[in-house]
């Protein structure tokens, strides 16, 4: 019998049993590059955004399929600037409410910016394998879509503005209960709210401004008889339980994140959990085994028979290479097969002969910043990591302070972090010592650390 993908995926939303793992591969901007198109092309033109969506699901059989992986929508509509790359999606650039405290009416409308022609390729889409495949409809969460809003000044609000970080979040959760009608009227299965900087907040700050709002956007998907996925990046565990209890169908992780330590509480809640296959050791500078190893392995340590997605760990780098994302699919198809072909495979060290060179931590002159990010320009927790480590340097300056930024898209960085023992993205070390672990600092607090030193 031909497998049917959107089934698959109704089974595991459902958490029932299941007898075949579904799949659901990422591929934003990575939908362009099967194509030829650069992500600024496939996020701006509508034919060729349904063009690449296509190729994705001709190429990796998806049982679930986004039709676009941009957080960005939302913030350009309300008027943030946005600064775009050929292999990226845009990033904020300008922050339209950083000087104000007054907010406007909540509204986004389906003819505003560039969601008709998301819209529309979503709908078309949908017309051509929505038999068979489920179509995901992702926007940018309510707290992150407050940080492209506010900027860096959101995490001070969070301790200094209570009265306003709650009117914004009100804000910004209406406009997600109106992005969830748009996606279901143009016929998506799945609704999920994506919500990087989740991560870089503590359970008590999520319990006072975000599971409110999230409750609302996920009874609201509930009652328009979709199913939920609550998106999030970065070592998230702290927040994983307080997340289940705002009651999504799912919740997707990346790699920062013990999939094994995860499961236990999902299950706990009877939430399916998706991921997490690593974006860049794995997918970008790995080869078919390593993809195809990762996979049954991740099967094979958790229960996968319910309440399981595999999905790589966010939205798939630009230029990952064909191979690799067919090796995931087989793997994920037919793990069973795939399983004896990697049986004896050793995973290689994609690092392996790049030497790094460290400092002398004991014996700096100055003091040194380094800031580890897996990506700037695609991870919005990093962007704003990074936003708060450039405030802090404009104060501090850099006559009486050393500052390093190493990035997990680089092969040398990514060495450098494995000697410094990094473990979780993003996170800032001063003099060799873990300061800041998935968790963003306001400016004034880092340059107050800074100068204690």
């Amino acid at each position: 019998m031909k497998r049917n993908g959107k089934e698959i995926i109704a089974k595991a939303m459902r958490h029932e049993e299941m007898t075949e793992i579904p799949w659901v591969p990422f591929a934003g901007v990575h939908a362009g590059f099967l194509k030829g198109y650069g992500a600024d092309e496939v996020l701006q033109d509508g034919d060729k955004l349904l063009e690449s969506l296509l190729e994705v699901n001709e190429k990796y059989k998806p049982d679930g399929q986004p039709v676009c992986f941009d957080l960005q929508l939302e913030a350009e509509i309300l008027g943030c600037d946005l600064k775009w790359a050929d292999n990226c999606p845009p990033s904020v650039i300008s922050h339209v409410f950083a000087d104000t405290d007054e907010l406007p009416e909540p509204n986004i409308e389906p003819t505003q910016g560039r969601l008709p022609l998301v819209l529309k390729a979503t709908r078309d889409l949908k017309a051509k394998v929505g038999d068979h495949t489920a179509i995901y409809g992702l926007y940018c969460g309510p707290f992150t879509l407050a940080s492209h809003l506010r900027g860096t000044k959101l995490f001070m609000d969070m301790i200094m503005n209570p009265d306003y970080m709650t009117k914004l979040m009100t804000f910004c959760t209406k406009l997600a209960i109106q992005m969830n009608k748009m996606y279901v009227d143009a016929g998506c299965d799945v609704i999920a709210p994506v919500d990087p900087l989740i991560s870089q907040i503590s359970p008590k700050h999520f319990e006072q401004y975000c599971a409110g709002p999230y409750k609302e956007v996920f009874a609201d998907i509930r009652k328009q008889d979709r199913f939920s996925a609550f998106f999030v990046c970065g070592n998230a565990i702290k927040n994983i339980e307080v997340m289940c209890k705002t009651e999504p169908d799912a919740i997707s992780v990346d790699e920062n994140l013990n999939m094994i330590e995860a499961k236990k509480i999902t299950d706990e809640y009877n939430v399916t959990l998706g991921g997490n296959i690593p974006l860049t050791t794995a997918m970008l500078y790995g080869n078919q085994q390593d993809n195809m190893k990762f996979v049954v392995d991740l099967i094979d340590s958790i229960p996968s028979n319910k309440n399981f997605i595999m999905a790589p760990g966010c939205d798939m780098p630009y230029n990952v290479p064909i191979a690799n994302g067919i090796a995931a699919t087989q793997a994920t198809l037919d793990p069973e097969g795939t399983r004896k072909l990697v049986e004896n495979y050793t995973t290689v060290d994609v690092t392996e002969g790049i030497e790094v060179d460290l400092p002398d931590y004991a014996n700096l002159k100055k003091p040194l910043v380094e800031l580890f990010t897996l990506d700037p320009v695609a991870c919005a927790a990093c962007t704003y990591m990074l936003a708060a480590a450039n405030g802090a340097k404009d104060i501090v300056g850099e006559e009486d302070v050393d500052w390093g930024d190493y990035r997990y898209n680089k092969l040398e960085d990514i060495a450098r972090m494995a000697k410094v023992g990094v473990k979780n993205l993003p996170s800032i070390y001063i003099n060799g010592e873990l300061t800041y672990d998935s968790l963003i600092p306001t400016i004034d607090e880092l340059v107050g650390v800074i100068k204690g030193l």
